[in-house]
């Protein structure tokens, strides 16, 4: 497996990757939902505030995870969204993901980022170091549909502490329905 980052040369594979991943594990409608905010987060989003990490095998495509900013204006700290994160359906189980997730976080890490926040599913971002947090320890762009899957953590050696203020996200994501 070839880890990289970036979309060039694969900007129209990425958005159909998610619609079929998401399309087989939640339905058409959501397969459809992701391809768009893909295509929007890598048409609309500064190249500076997205970084776009992919895993290959020699024949495809097997996962990958968008990083984007998320700008506390009364904090100093560099935060980053990871969303969304998807590995090929029959890859899945494979520990594909959790490597995609360890070598995503530390690209972001090298770039300067100090937390990284994701929305989903505690058990199985707690492996890669996400602990639930509440959005007064961290307030959201928008309300959560599901507060219990607001998770973050420090990517430094300092001690993960609230963050101060409200959030804005990139334009992709500034959708109340995403959250």
């Amino acid at each position: 497996m070839q880890f990289s980052s970036g979309v060039t040369g694969i900007e129209a594979e990425i958005p159909e990757f998610f619609r079929a991943v998401f399309s087989a594990s939640e339905g058409s409608d959501e397969g459809e939902a992701l391809k768009a905010l893909t295509v929007a987060l890598i048409k609309t989003t500064e190249a500076d505030d997205l970084l776009c990490v992919t895993v290959h095998t020699s024949e495809r495509l097997c996962g990958c995870i968008f990083f984007s900013r998320l700008t506390y204006d009364e904090d100093p700290r560099k935060v980053v969204l990871m969303s969304p994160v998807a590995v090929a359906t029959d890859r899945q189980k494979q520990g594909i993901g959790q490597k995609l997730i360890a070598y995503g976080l530390e690209q972001v890490r090298q770039a300067g980022a100090e937390v990284a926040v994701t929305y989903g599913d505690p058990a199985y971002y707690g492996k890669s170091g996400f602990q639930s947090m509440t959005p007064e320890f961290a307030r959201p762009p928008h309300d959560l549909s599901q507060p219990h899957g607001w998770l973050g953590q420090s990517l430094n050696t300092k001690e993960f502490r609230p963050i101060a203020g409200p959030s804005r996200c990139v334009p992709a994501f500034d959708q109340p329905g995403l959250w």
